[in-house]
């Protein structure tokens, strides 16, 4: 029966020899339980249950009310769950967390995400204001705008008349475009005869002068040195920024991420951050820059702990989906500004396909996971060649290398994904982002952000927000999952639609497949950690445009509540 394998569990993890028929009584009784709930478990053994009941912030039952509260002790808290939907806690396997500043810091940079400005003017009195908020001279900087939302990339022009006494830098939501005004432009002395590097591009007017667009990082390595070093931020302040970027995904009910552009440096804050207090789970895909230094002092993928881990190493091979830069087999559906023609096939990546196969070979043979970034076919098979010719020399059956973003995914590449047995971190953010696949050409549709086709082959899907690219909202990715449609409606590959039970088993299971945990993590069995959260609704039974809406009430992590919606009850 089912309570004999808790109690078995119980035993175990105490280390007390009991039998089982003397269990009930001599065994340390749970610290907490949850009951009256919809348990959508993510374990096929036992799909839907009613109460979880923890102990030592780990699993040790779950089953009807009645089997469950059998277990209370005197010192058991006990939540009513009020029939809410209890999950996993969210696994987002790739986002980029970022240091949050009060808006007053000088630190703080303008979100220009289209839900907090809708339209030009909106953005351009909200740089206005930081502008007159900053000293002269000093950066004045955004992030989040969308080109799509906005009739266009802001150019130098609209730039300068918001200020010619500050550099400004717009950062795109893709993360892989910028906009600078004239200032920057002049310090970075970028003229018409300046080349475009390798990897990248200069935006530039008819006459060949550039006009303020940066595409891909080796573009913005021409401004990085062009104006004033601003002053880094004390130790304490750069943590209180970073926690309120966790608070608020916890919020969202995320109990764990995977930062995919990690540094030394973010690597010391989540270990800073755990040792104040740990509230949430972190694995860290450390840059290739960091590889020399990560191989000197011997570390692996799974150093680390449950709340600080190493995960692997991000690898950029490619360029961005929705900037539009990544390298096609085939013309984007646009005309070519430079000539006239539908010849723009985006951005080659600067890496040869030797050099991509050397630095995936040595990443393997450290011992160390890659996660390579790669959009366009034409990078995706650069991908999966160098992963082939690097099992080739060092076979390893369980390797779980992956790919992240994925996009424009034919099924021939797709079925050499499988037989390669690769992850793939897809993107769900079409709800945003729909728009951006119209240059593709509506024939592409149906094999971009391929979550059905890639699991029904049998590939796993990690599910992520790639923040702050999309919003870090679970809730609003499984909508996107599901109905593959933009915020007003449209759908962009209908076939890829996937079921609730799908996107939710991306968003937990998945997400820590990805990182060799699941047998931590990912699903509520005994034995796991007790990171779940409580759900207004039950997701599976809500309109699917309404999912997005299923309030997050409470996280647990560990069995401590992180988070709790405003009113709603703590544990007794």
């Amino acid at each position: 029966m089912f309570i004999t394998r808790a109690t078995r569990f119980l035993a175990l993890s105490l280390g007390l020899l009991v039998s089982l028929g003397e269990a009930s009584a001599a065994i340390t009784s749970p610290s907490l339980i949850i009951h009256h709930a919809v348990v959508l478990s993510q374990d096929p053994t036992n799909p839907v249950a009613e109460a979880v009941a923890v102990l030592q912030g780990r699993i040790v039952a779950i089953g009807t009310d009645t089997e469950v509260l059998a277990l209370r002790g005197p010192n058991t808290r006990v939540v009513d769950a009020g029939g809410r939907a209890l999950v996993p806690g969210f696994n987002d396997a790739h986002l980029h967390p970022r240091a949050e500043y009060p808006e007053d810091s000088i630190h703080a940079e303008v979100d220009l995400d289209p839900e907090r400005v809708p339209d030009r003017a909106a953005a351009v009195a909200a740089l206005r204001r930081k502008a007159e908020r900053t000293p002269p001279g000093q950066w004045v900087r955004g992030f989040n705008y969308q080109d799509t939302k906005l009739g266009g990339h802001p150019d130098r022009d609209l730039l300068d008349g918001i200020s010619t006494q500050h550099p400004i830098l717009l950062r795109h939501s893709s993360g892989h475009l910028w906009a600078v005004n004239s200032v920057v432009l002049k310090a970075a002395r970028l003229t018409a005869e300046t080349p475009d590097p390798a990897g990248g591009s200069l935006g530039r007017r008819d006459d060949g002068e550039p006009n303020g667009l940066l595409r891909e990082p080796p573009a913005l390595r021409l401004v990085e040195a062009a104006g004033p070093k601003t002053s880094e931020p004390a130790w304490e302040e750069q943590l209180d920024a970073y926690q309120r970027c966790l608070d608020n995904f916890l919020a969202e009910g995320i109990t764990s991420i995977t930062d995919a552009a990690g540094t030394p440096e973010r690597l010391r804050i989540y270990q800073d951050l755990a040792r104040r207090k740990p509230r949430i789970r972190v694995n860290v895909l450390m840059q290739a820059a960091y590889l020399d230094r990560m191989e000197a002092a011997g570390l692996q993928s799974g150093w680390g702990n449950d709340w600080v881990r190493l995960a692997g190493i991000k690898v950029v091979h490619g360029n961005s989906l929705s900037g539009r830069t990544c390298w096609l087999s085939k013309p984007y559906d646009r005309i070519n500004p430079a000539t006239g023609q539908r010849d723009y096939f985006g951005i080659p990546p600067a890496r040869s396909q030797d050099e991509l196969d050397t630095l995936i070979l040595r990443i393997h043979r450290a011992g160390l996971q890659p996660a390579v970034h790669a959009n366009g076919d034409r990078e995706i098979t650069m991908v999966l060649d160098a992963f082939e010719r690097a099992l080739t020399a060092r076979p390893l059956s369980d390797h779980r290398f992956r790919i992240e973003h994925a996009s424009v995914n034919p099924p021939e590449l797709q079925r050499r994904a499988k037989a390669l047995g690769v992850v793939f971190a897809l993107h769900s953010y079409i709800y945003e982002h729909g728009d951006k696949l119209e240059e593709y050409g509506s024939w592409r549709w149906d094999f971009m952000h391929p979550n059905a086709s890639a699991d029904a082959l049998g590939i796993v899907v990690a599910g992520n927000s790639d923040f702050p690219v999309s919003a870090a909202k679970p809730m609003r990715r499984v909508q996107s999952l599901v109905t593959r449609a933009t915020a007003v409606g449209k759908v962009y590959g209908a076939s890829q639609q996937v079921s609730v039970e799908t996107a939710l088993r991306m968003w937990t299971v998945g997400g820590a497949y990805a990182t060799r945990q699941e047998s931590d993590k990912g699903s509520i069995r005994p034995g796991l950690l007790a990171d779940f959260v409580l759900l207004a609704a039950d997701p599976r039974k809500v309109a699917p445009t309404s999912i997005k809406d299923v309030r997050v009430d409470a996280t647990f992590v560990g069995g401590e509540m992180v988070y709790a919606r405003p009113g709603f009850p703590t544990p007794r």
